[in-house]
């Protein structure tokens, strides 16, 4: 079947109706604020056939600057495709920001760079209200979260008030200033970077903002073909910020819906809610006496919120390859990236060298498959 050339109608008409009544938040300078109408779709084979045509065209206009890394492009393209926040982190130089600005030219919408900085403030992200002689009167100015994809580069050298500035926005697509919420543009998107190594002039994320981050990414480096590419590259064409927009933001908006409308069945979601439990420690489960081991090297585990996120990155995975359900496989591929992050392990377990991510492929072999896919 052949994709169609023509994006299904956009789901995210300006300045439209709440879902159930009521008044849209106000509008930012600029008319830039949006509200979320929930428009009843089919997410027909056609529509994820178009979705999946564009998801492959997005990986291919990617990797015309990262070079032999298209698992973890896709990775961070299935955040785009569920609308969810991307944390890259890796040593300098392997190309986290460079990942992040190709994500971000590929589509032609508004995009913002932060780059932060330890003397930023939380008024520099999300906005501030001047005081117009002229009119006499306070004027909000946005901040450079009023756009469809905020690019925050090394996000852990911000202070913590200031990285508590982001929490609100990337969790409700909104920013409350002097008690006035003001939506930001949907979608909207936030892909950060950060440096593992650096401790000097550093703050560490804490586990709520981790949590707002659908997926955790780490590049590593390249083969030696891959490098040689690399360098040829950078030495004699083009970067980043040369390449061509592939999909405008209505078409990413027409992308999330149809995404949103891939079948899970029941029994996915319970593999996918028994996942995410089997993190918790001294929480009943079907498995428990098989995690019992794995289990002793957790703190903290998986909250609800990470399995929705899962399910959601789950959705994207079948619709950038035209399926119109969530099989379990689906849901594997993707435990390591939309978990670990959000794991706290116990200090004894980390001297031991345990991590977030073992942890996790420990548990993944311990539960049943799941053999339930597409609607009955």
């Amino acid at each position: 079947m052949s994709a169609p050339s023509q994006p299904p109608a956009s789901p995210f008409p300006v300045d439209a109706p709440l879902p159930g009544g009521g008044t849209p938040l106000p509008a930012a300078a600029g008319g830039a604020a949006r509200a979320w109408a929930e428009v009843p779709r089919a997410g027909g084979s056609s529509d994820l056939a178009w979705v999946a045509d564009r998801f492959e065209r997005l990986l291919d206009n990617v990797e015309r600057v990262i070079q032999g890394k298209r698992p973890v492009v896709a990775r961070a393209a299935l955040c785009l495709l569920a609308e969810g926040h991307l944390l890259l982190e890796d040593v300098p130089g392997v190309g986290k920001t460079t990942l992040a600005k190709a994500l971000s030219s590929s589509i032609d919408g508004t995009v913002r760079r932060l780059q932060c900085t330890p003397d930023l403030l939380p008024s520099d992200v999300t906005g501030v209200q001047l005081w117009d002689a002229s009119s006499r009167e306070f004027v909000f100015h946005e901040g450079p979260v009023f756009a469809n994809v905020l690019l925050t580069d090394e996000i852990n050298r911000s202070p913590a008030k200031t990285q508590a500035a982001l929490l609100e926005v990337m969790q409700e697509r909104q920013v409350t200033v002097d008690a006035v919420p003001y939506a930001v543009p949907r979608p909207f998107l936030v892909i950060a970077t950060q440096n593992p190594i650096e401790h000097s002039g550093t703050y560490e994320l804490p586990e709520a903002q981790l949590d707002r981050f659908m997926m955790k990414a780490r590049i590593g480096y390249p083969q030696e073909i891959d490098e040689v590419a690399v360098v040829d590259l950078r030495t004699t064409r083009a970067d980043a910020d040369d390449l061509t927009p592939v999909m405008t933001t209505t078409d990413l908006a027409s992308m999330i819906a149809a995404t949103s409308q891939v079948y899970l069945s029941p029994e996915v979601r319970t593999y996918i809610v028994r996942l995410a439990s089997a993190t918790r420690p001294g929480e009943p489960h079907p498995q428990e006496r098989e995690l019992r081991e794995v289990r002793q090297s957790v703190m903290l585990g998986a909250s609800p919120r990470a399995s929705v996120t899962l399910a959601r990155a789950a959705q994207a995975a079948a619709a950038s390859r035209g399926r119109a359900y969530v099989t379990g496989q689906d849901v594997k591929e993707l435990a390591v990236s939309v978990l670990a992050h959000r794991l706290i392990l116990q200090p004894e377990a980390e001297l031991e060298g345990v991590t977030a991510e073992s942890v996790i492929e420990r548990i993944t072999p311990l539960l049943p498959d799941v053999v339930a896919g597409a609607r009955a």
